[in-house]
């Protein structure tokens, strides 16, 4: 069963598609894009409906000789790309926006069928990757260089020159915006991308942006997409022609692109997983912080990189807190996103619902109290409240990636702090509070790259420096303006004199 040609069903209560398919699968059925639509060298792979297990429809795979190729063909584009007026590729990037915006039911359903998305997650996707277009046309624009001072009579200049070829790698879980926040940017400065979705969402985290760009009107060779195993990964790490790779996915396999990068000096830019802390103190209104961490922690499954994995309450209030939890998740609806209205889709695959199962079975037996979940039909997890959590019970202690909220309690300030730091991650830090300079406070103790002042974990914008410290990354590489500058361009000193100088030689 094909996307591009399937009727929608009765009970679904989405729009009509626009007429003009985007994503028709006559274009992209088991191809990979290089420019141009070709077969990819390795087996196909099926595009499988995690909600259902229907097959919907069937996408190239990339080899590291199909990597080589896309980058020769980067290389080629590269250099006439860099040298166009800056408007020329501002309005490529401004009609991509509108592109995803004119397409964002079609989008929605590619996102919700695919990665298991509700609606409004979807919606999230579609926003933002419209905003991270606009955004890096306005990029385009930005003054690239500075007037230096100089001891010399001559003009001296700093000035930033694209990288050349941007390797990007992104994962299944917000397959659009993890991609397109790389891509955007990478191409408004001046470069080529080569990037490679993941598998399980290569329609929804590659094929459409090929297509939004191929209508957009770039040129051919500057963005490839090359869904693929390790091996292609490896191969877009190590390629020569690729000197900057943005990486987004687990820490393991980071610490793994980060070392190859650095064996052959190429920077790395790693957004990588977290175990985010939730701070409640006790002069909350519970209900509200209630609200605030079951979002959190149950958004799109619990499977995002800063959600609140990490429920950290007062004392005072811990009991009501945990207890209205439960309540919140027990009256969550899980199901099929693409049939009803739920609140929670479907686990992405076997494997990571069984990640997740593990970690709460394991939790339970070390002494957490299960207060609402712990079980599954199929892919669909119920979301799960695990009370009286310790330090080391498993889901607190570990990210989990799935719809589990452990909770932990604590009597003061001091040791709110020392739970929060006792973990190797460092991306997100929500403090809720009726006093937001006591939150401020408290926040500036514990290290993170990203916070919010009574608000949840979750959150980032197209115009701020997102990235975490730790085993959640090397900081805030991608997102506004000095951080899309320092991932995708070097900086370059440039002298230039009236005449030449005469040396004693």
């Amino acid at each position: 069963m094909q996307i591009g040609h399937h009727p929608m069903n009765a009970t679904s209560t989405r729009q009509a598609a626009p007429a003009t398919s985007l994503l028709d699968s006559c274009v992209w059925s088991s191809k990979i894009f290089v420019g141009a639509w070709i077969r990819g060298s390795a087996p196909d792979h099926v595009v499988t409906e995690p909600a259902t297990g229907a097959e919907l429809g069937a996408i190239g795979m990339a080899t590291p000789d199909d990597v080589a190729d896309a980058a020769k063909r980067a290389r080629a584009a590269q250099r006439e790309w860099a040298e166009k007026p800056y408007t020329d590729r501002a309005a490529v990037l401004r009609r991509a926006g509108q592109l995803f915006e004119h397409h964002t039911d079609e989008i929605h359903e590619w996102l919700i069928r695919e990665s298991g998305s509700v609606r409004a997650k979807a919606g999230i996707e579609t926003h933002a990757a419209a905003e991270e277009c606009y955004n890096a046309a306005a990029l385009a624009a930005h003054p690239f260089g500075a007037v230096l001072r100089s001891e010399q009579q001559r003009l001296s200049l700093s000035r930033r020159v694209p990288v050349g070829t941007v390797g990007v790698i992104a994962p299944f879980n917000f397959p659009v915006i993890l991609s397109i926040r790389a891509v955007a940017p990478a191409l408004a400065l001046g470069n080529a991308v080569v990037l490679k979705p993941d598998p399980r969402t290569a329609v929804s985290g590659g094929v459409l942006l090929a297509r939004i760009f191929e209508e957009a009107g770039l040129p051919a060779g500057l963005l490839s997409v090359l869904p693929g195993d390790a091996a292609a990964g490896e191969a877009i790490v190590v390629h020569p022609s690729v000197r900057v790779i943005a990486f987004t996915g687990s820490t393991q396999a980071g610490r793994a692109v980060g070392e190859l990068a650095g064996r052959h000096l190429k920077r790395a830019h790693l957004e990588l997983g977290g175990n985010n802390a939730l701070i409640v103190l006790d002069d909350v209104d519970v209900e509200t912080a209630v609200s605030a961490g079951a979002f959190g922690s149950f958004l799109h499954q619990g499977q995002i990189c800063m959600a609140s994995g990490r429920h950290i309450v007062h004392e005072s209030i811990v009991d009501d807190y945990t207890a209205l939890l439960a309540q919140h998740a027990q009256r969550l609806p899980v199901g099929d996103p693409f049939v009803d209205d739920v609140a929670l889709g479907p686990i992405i695959d076997v494997g990571q619902r069984d990640r997740i199962h593990r970690l709460v079975t394991a939790s339970v037996s070390a002494g957490a109290q299960l207060a609402a979940g712990g079980s599954y039909d199929e892919l669909f997890y119920r979301p799960t409240v695990l009370a009286g959590s310790a330090q080391d019970t498993p889901a607190f202690r570990d990210e989990v990636f799935g719809p589990v909220a452990p909770v932990i309690s604590f009597s003061d300030i001091e040791e709110a702090t020392q739970i929060a730091t006792n973990s190797d991650y460092g991306l997100s830090l929500g403090v809720l509070t009726a006093d937001p300079m006591r939150g401020i406070e408290l926040a500036s103790r514990i290290p993170a790259g990203l916070v919010h002042v009574n608000d949840q974990t979750v959150g980032d914008e197209a115009v701020v420096p997102f990235g975490g410290l730790g085993a959640s990354g090397n900081g805030g590489r991608v997102g506004g303006i000095d951080a899309n500058l320092d991932a995708f361009t070097e900086t370059q000193w440039l002298t230039a004199r009236s005449d030449m100088p005469r040396y004693p030689y």
